[in-house]
């Protein structure tokens, strides 16, 4: 009997494979939050199926989602990643991916690593929502709206409120797993 999952996936095998290996799992590791901010980014307005697509395009085209390397990139590399196939190359998107990481930078500064400052919109902990039905799951909340406010002031690109959420549930920040999916009680 196949497992009874949430309905985004589809029956696409790299979304599911996402879906149950990764979405939703809370995520502390610096690279990898980081690596889901761009991902994020870069999804909006198009379908995350496009970007689970391109992944390791971006994976190594963006240095390994490496921030340090990223902070650093100049005309040169951004020219490189605008005549990238293997990525979604919008410009504005590119050059937003090299100031934030600029800015994850000085929040690690600041911090002491980028997951102190971004948990702390949970109060260092998952939500867990209970929803049954994947039309009930918001585009943001009052919490996305904070996160994209802060990050915005300081200076980040492409952090808009529903970025913010979708960044919230891939990071496991809200288990937003629907209450009949296998993955809700174990994330």
């Amino acid at each position: 009997m196949e497992k009874q999952r949430c309905l985004w996936p589809g029956k696409d095998e790299l979304m599911m494979h996402y879906h149950d290996n990764e979405w939703g799992i809370p995520l502390h590791d610096d690279k990898k939050l980081f690596e889901f901010l761009v991902l994020d980014a870069f999804q909006a307005g198009l379908s995350w199926q496009i970007v689970l697509k391109k992944r390791k395009g971006f994976e190594k085209a963006f240095s390994n989602f490496d921030p340090i390397k990223i902070s650093k990139y100049n005309e040169h590399d951004f020219n490189r990643l605008v005549n990238n196939a293997d990525i979604i190359r919008n410009r504005l998107k590119i050059q937003g991916t090299i100031i934030n990481a600029q800015k994850f930078l000085e929040i690690q500064k600041e911090f002491g690593s980028f997951d102190k400052y971004i948990w702390q919109f949970t109060n260092n902990k998952p939500i867990t929502n209970k929803f049954k039905n994947q039309k009930d799951l918001p585009a943001k909340t009052h919490l996305s709206d904070k996160m994209s406010e802060d990050l915005k002031n300081r200076g980040f690109k492409f952090v808009g409120s529903t970025i913010c959420y979708a960044f919230m549930q891939a990071a496991g920040m809200v288990n937003d797993h629907l209450v009949d999916c296998y993955r809700y009680s174990e994330v």
